[in-house]
């Protein structure tokens, strides 16, 4: 098999990947009950309290954040898009909550020992190269108190090899569209997307590439950058099964 290497994604093309368009279709793909029901997983699986503080890593528009705040935690979200933060403050105002959004890089984080617990949502790992991946493990880990947890949730690769690629998933929202182009590369563990959104008389058209990693790698990975344990959970902390849909990582400090 001749292999042909799918360019990296940069910044700039994330960002715009979560844009306004992503905002508009977020309640169809994440609704309320959803969210509130992971947010329980989260709490349970990170062992948080009242007054835990927490950072979130790729926090988007503050649909988990938010919500963690509420439950009583102190929550910081950090995110490369500047839409989806506005979102998530306006959200917050709204829900009375105090909640800390910053505008970042999760490869470069400004937190030395502060939070008793960090995590990656919804498929927010993997954005990067294999070296700049594993920079974002040290930065969650640096962050961390001593005995702190890190919490990782993604797809699980299993699944997706055992589905026939490419698929092709479509959102609608009254006229608009949402039209996701999926392929997952077996020789990279790279599940690559091409989105296309029909919104307002125009098209769209963005692409990311997420590497999807399995549960010895992470062992490997968050070992080497400074966690003693870690476990592995199905979705929302259930049984990790082979082919169940997503892979849950919890690593302890």
């Amino acid at each position: 098999m001749k292999y042909q290497a799918i360019a990296p994604i940069s910044l700039s093309e994330i960002e715009t990947y979560f844009s306004e368009d992503y905002l508009h279709f977020r309640d169809l793909v994440n609704p309320p009950e959803k969210s509130d029901r992971e947010v329980g997983a989260i709490w349970e699986l990170l062992s948080l309290r009242q007054g835990s503080s927490v950072l979130e890593l790729g926090c988007g528009y503050g649909r988990i954040t938010n919500r963690l705040a509420e439950k009583g935690a102190r929550v910081t979200g950090l995110d490369i898009s500047p839409i989806l933060l506005r979102k998530a403050e306006a959200d917050a105002a709204e829900r009375q909550v105090d909640v800390e959004y910053v505008l970042g890089d999760i490869r470069s984080l400004p937190w030395r020992g502060h939070f008793d617990a960090a995590f990656l949502w919804y498929t927010t790992f993997g954005y990067f190269d294999e070296a700049e991946n594993e920079r974002v493990l040290r930065e969650a880990a640096s962050s961390l108190r001593k005995g702190g947890r890190l919490l990782i949730d993604q797809l699980n690769r299993f699944a997706l090899l055992r589905d026939k690629s490419p698929t092709c998933e479509v959102v609608q929202r009254n006229d608009d569209l949402r039209i996701d182009i999926i392929e997952y590369d077996a020789l990279t563990d790279r599940r690559n997307s091409e989105r296309i959104v029909v919104r307002n008389g125009c098209i769209r058209r963005t692409r990311l590439s997420v590497r999807h990693y399995g549960f010895s790698e992470y062992v490997r990975m968050l070992r080497n950058a400074g966690f003693e344990t870690v476990e592995a959970y199905g979705q929302e902390g259930g049984e990790f099964t082979p082919y169940g849909p997503r892979l849950v990582v919890v690593a302890y400090k």
